[in-house]
């Protein structure tokens, strides 16, 4: 996934995801812009700009004191930024008003940056307590800017007069332009009023949804005390499940982290039935005390938004400026999958029902599946279909030749760069690696940063973010980082990924390398600020890559000795992929389904019942099967409800298809070829938002795709 930076500047205004409030804490010393300063402000690494190469911040010299000020000075400064440009006497013009904006607000943005990097990543008490007091302060600035009548004047002035604009300057215009208008900027005073207090409680609800889901899922672990309860586990995962017990404060016992969706890795392989419940009910039924009312204003508070701004609903507003377009056109392609996937994960759970009566022995009697049951057997019977063992196949992806033989190996054939670790710049975290990335004539590109192991403080899932964004107007080269969550093993014990986890680090890094690649002149049109169903296609076509046969024969080599997979295994493990496939569609759609349905409330409906909204939600698609649950049940779908994707979580489906479309012509230019990866990167790549994404996507392919090789990928066809 890749994540919306938390803040993206665009025409100088701060846009914000999710934030909430507390009790404030102790006040800080008040922020001049006088000689006199105290010691906390003279002292602030944040109040310049880094002097390490790009900008990387000094993480070893910022402290959390040093947060406050910064914002507050930093909202100081824009602010009389944007009222030097909305005030001009001049008349409004390309460069006095647009690029200026676009130049504004550098403290905030730098420190923003790393404040939100921090927030996800090693997260304490005292900085979520920061991030909620900030919120609404945050929301107010964003809206000081994009509500401002006589800013918006100038703006609109240039939009009227955009014609002789060509290139990035007339996208930026239009761009500006709309975004202004999607925020509320022809609304009269009163309803800008509303829009203000609306993203004011959003920013807060947003916020706190997130903080209680980062706590269900700590205080959510499920710990064991009896070593024979975990029966099914390599010793290697059983030894890292004492270091996270140990860790956790709980010494002699294991301790299982739940990730975030309601799925959870160790039920493929947990013998103990009831454990196995225990830890998917842990699971499912996160943040139903505390988010099930925070979601339903939410929910509420977007539709009547939604309406102010002239919308019948939060989805018709949020897909206006999608490749969608329109609810419509995501519930079709919802809809037509849905009965395929639907149709497999039955025929799928026949299979499983007779490996559970195959084992009924063991378990202790027969019993219809359940949710917690499936993965368990599903993996019984993908052994006994393909003969695989997953821990036979996972001591052929270790970490480190996933990334090195396979991650970079396929960004070198592909682009010709290459990844040189770094040891001198500082990070936020002892796990955290840093790569500086070169052409292959020796130019440097940026820098990335590898944070790969799962820990407490660190929200779950898999992203990209961009620490500094690329901009050639603000002479800046990208800083990005790649973050997952893979379980940490023993002290001295190998990481050994399983083929999802291994497959997930292609994912993120199809994100970075569009950070990485971004040639844009204007912040606001740079690297992933792209519309939501096309940000996820980058990350999606290199994926692939992980099967191609040069890939994988380079990656997939025994942890001990050094030998390739043998080809049986490896034949094995390829034809595997398609299976399971039912679950794994429907699981998927039941979460797409639900977020497009919390997003078609009209404005006044009144909803009491999250449960109930749900359990309607999935039979009204039919997607409702108890055995496949959905990835993310509501109160702790954070893609949609503190994240970017609310009415926006099918993107991943509408850019599959689009990624299975150009993987499967890039098949027929000849694969993995450096004439294939340059052209990708000059075409795709390096324009981030400034071309229009369908132009981009048919610039390249030559045509609009087909939903036909998404089809064969997923394994619904032959």
């Amino acid at each position: 996934m890749r994540t919306a930076s938390l803040v993206t500047l665009f025409a100088g205004s701060l846009a914000l995801s999710a934030c909430a409030h507390d009790p404030a804490p102790d006040p800080q010393p008040t922020v001049t812009d006088g000689p006199e300063q105290t010691p906390v402000e003279a002292d602030n690494p944040l109040f310049t700009t880094s002097t390490l190469q790009y900008q990387a911040p000094d993480f070893a010299a910022i402290e959390l004191s040093h947060f406050r000020p910064a914002f507050e000075r930093g909202m100081a400064e824009q602010t009389a930024e944007i009222e030097a440009i909305a005030s001009s006497e001049e008349p409004a013009s390309f460069e006095n008003t647009l690029v200026a904006m676009e130049r504004s607000g550098d403290l905030i943005e730098r420190t923003a940056s790393v404040f939100f990097s921090l927030t996800g990543t090693v997260s304490t008490e005292e900085l979520r307590a920061l991030q909620s007091e900030l919120a609404p302060l945050l929301s107010a600035h964003a809206d000081s800017i994009t509500l401002n009548p006589k800013l918006f004047a100038r703006v609109e002035a240039v939009y009227q007069a955009r014609e002789p604009l060509v290139g990035e300057d007339k996208r930026l215009a239009e761009e500006i332009y709309a975004r202004f208008v999607r925020a509320g900027a022809q609304l009269d005073e009163p309803a800008k009023a509303e829009i203000r207090q609306i993203n004011s409680e959003l920013s807060q609800l947003t916020t706190e949804f997130s903080q209680n889901l980062l706590a269900a899922s700590t205080s959510g672990a499920v710990i064991v005390e009896d070593v024979a309860e975990l029966a099914g586990l390599s010793d290697a995962d059983i030894k890292g499940l004492a270091a996270a017990a140990t860790e956790a404060g709980h010494e002699g016992k294991y301790l299982i982290n739940l990730l975030n969706t309601t799925r959870q890795p160790v039920l493929s392989s947990l013998e103990n039935r009831a454990l196995r419940q225990r830890v998917w009910e842990a699971s499912a039924q996160r943040g139903v005390a505390d988010n099930g009312p925070a979601l339903l204003r939410i929910v509420e508070l977007r539709a009547a938004k939604a309406k102010l701004l002239g919308y019948p609903t939060w989805a018709a507003y949020v897909l206006e400026e999608q490749m969608a377009k329109t609810p419509d056109a995501v519930l079709k392609i919802l809809d037509d999958l849905a009965p395929k996937a639907a149709a497999k994960a039955k025929a799928e759970a026949k299979q499983i029902q007779q490996a559970i009566k195959r084992d009924k022995a063991k378990a202790g009697g027969n019993f219809e599946v359940q949710a917690w049951d499936w993965a368990y057997y599903a993996e019984k019977v993908r052994a006994k279909q393909f003969e695989l063992d997953e821990a036979e196949i996972r001591a052929y992806f270790e970490l480190e030749s996933v990334l090195q033989n396979g991650v970079f190996f396929t960004m070198g054939k592909l682009y010709g760069i290459r990844f040189e670790e770094r040891t001198d710049l500082p990070v936020y975290h002892p796990d955290v690696r840093t790569f500086e990335v070169f052409e292959e004539d020796g130019t440097s590109i940026g820098l990335f940063y590898a944070d790969y192991y799962a820990r407490e403080g660190k929200r779950g899932g898999a992203w990209m973010g961009a620490i500094v964004p690329q901009s050639r107007l603000l002479e800046r080269k990208p800083v990005i980082v790649n973050v997952l969550n893979i379980p940490k093993p023993a002290k001295g014990e190998p990481t050994l990924l399983t083929f999802a986890e291994a497959t997930t680090m292609f994912h993120e890094m199809g994100h970075g390398v569009h950070g990485l690649f971004s040639d844009a002149l204007y912040p606001s049109l740079a690297g992933t600020s792209v519309p939501r169903d096309y940000v996820e296609f980058p990350s999606q076509f290199e994926e692939d890559w992980l099967i191609d046969p040069i890939v994988i024969s380079n990656v997939a080599k025994h942890y001990q000795t050094g030998e390739p997979i043998p080809k049986p295994l490896l034949d094995k493990l390829l034809a595997s992929r398609k299976f399971n496939q039912g679950f794994d569609s429907l699981e998927y759609l039941g979460a797409a389904l639900l977020d497009m349905e919390w997003h078609l409330i009209a404005s006044g409906a009144e909803i009491t019942d999250a449960q109930a909204f749900e359990d309607q939600a999935l039979a009204k698609h039919g997607v409702d099967y108890a055995p496949v649950p959905p990835r993310y049940k509501s109160t702790y779908f954070a893609h949609t409800f503190a994240g970017g994707y609310s009415a926006g979580y099918y993107a991943y489906l509408w850019t599959e298809v689009l990624a299975a479309d150009a993987f499967a012509f890039m098949g027929t230019q000849g694969g993995l070829t450096r004439a294939n990866g340059d052209k990708f990167r000059e075409l795709i790549l390096s324009k981030g938002n400034t071309v229009d994404p369908m132009a981009q996507y048919v610039s390249y392919r030559g045509q609009e795709p087909t939903v036909d090789a998404l089809l064969v990928r997923r394994g619904l066809v032959k």
